[in-house]
């Protein structure tokens, strides 16, 4: 019995030891120069926009950091929403912008993301999409004009 105690009493010891030198491990260090991104907005809404209308809109950004800002592949929420974004790094003050085509052939509300990825100090930034695509009108079937062609009958 007394080897048992002892050797829960050392077990409980050593998982206290370990987990107190878990919570003691130093963060990784920051780095002061590390890019910065700044968006204009974060937020695009589209308002109520016609079926088969333009729907692409921009997010600008610039880097406020002091080293070159490089952009990973910005993945969106939907295949109805395509990003497209700078390929090469952004040095810092320079600006740039996140394109996103959103298809506007389905009727209904939007509400989408593009989360971006980069070597930024905040390395993950959530853009959102949002409105309302709305039916195109019916079109009135063309007058057909009259026969040219064709003279009254007068008697």
């Amino acid at each position: 019995m007394k080897k048992l105690i002892f050797s829960f009493v050392m077990l409980m010891f050593t998982a206290f030891t370990v987990n107190a030198q878990d919570a003691a491990a130093p963060a990784a260090p920051v780095n002061p120069n590390a890019p910065e991104i700044s968006f204009e907005k974060t937020v695009h809404d589209y308002g109520t926009i016609v079926q088969g209308a333009d729907g692409t809109c921009e997010f600008k950004f610039t880097n406020i950091g002091k080293e070159p800002l490089i952009l990973s592949r910005p993945q969106s929420s939907c295949g109805c929403t395509v990003p497209t974004w700078p390929q090469e790094p952004i040095l810092p003050g320079k600006s740039d912008v996140i394109k996103v085509t959103y298809n506007t052939n389905n009727v209904g509300g939007i509400n989408k993301t593009v989360t971006v990825t980069s070597n930024a100090k905040t390395s993950r930034i959530v853009l959102q999409i949002k409105g309302t695509v709305t039916p195109k009108p019916a079109t009135e079937a063309p007058v057909k004009p009259a026969d040219q062609g064709a003279a009254p009958i007068n008697k």
